[in-house]
């Protein structure tokens, strides 16, 4: 038998559904009007800017966006193609390969974060109590929390 969500809870829902919607494409647009990259992009670039190396295996792209595998491969070969990133041989791993980030993907993640987080802060941080942020960080480790213990195994 279902358990229907309670009007409460649906309008919680969709809020939620329609809240990340529009802040996806409002961020997508902004990256690719001002700097040519996509949201899309802008995730993987960070990703690759945050490892030591700027360079991580595709499965660890995968795992760190939460995102399947075959969509980091197609977002990796248009990335590849406009000099965003590239691909290094596994010496440990005939198999495997490393996506690399280019000169070009790091001055593409540089120009474009300063404006990124600058549109976040605006459209959720400034408008949110120190109170709600601490709210709104609890709900979401809380709601991942049980997406990773529920997780089938792979």
């Amino acid at each position: 038998m279902s358990r229907w969500l309670t009007a409460e809870e649906q309008r919680a829902w969709r809020g939620l559904l329609r809240m990340t919607s529009q802040l996806n494409a409002r961020m997508n647009r902004q990256l690719q009007d001002a700097y040519g990259v996509s949201l899309a992009d802008y995730d993987v670039l960070v990703v690759l800017s945050e490892a030591p190396t700027g360079r991580l295996r595709v499965f660890e792209i995968a795992d760190a966006l939460a995102w399947e595998q075959s969509r980091v491969s197609h977002q990796l070969a248009r990335m590849q193609r406009r000099g965003l990133v590239t691909r290094e041989e596994c010496r440990t791993d005939a198999r495997g390969a490393f996506v690399v980030l280019t000169e070009v993907g790091r001055a593409a993640i540089e120009r474009a974060a300063p404006a990124h987080v600058e549109t976040v802060r605006q459209l959720v941080f400034d408008g949110l109590s120190r109170d709600q942020v601490a709210t709104l960080t609890a709900v979401t480790s809380h709601v991942l929390e049980r997406l990773h213990a529920t997780q089938p195994a792979r």
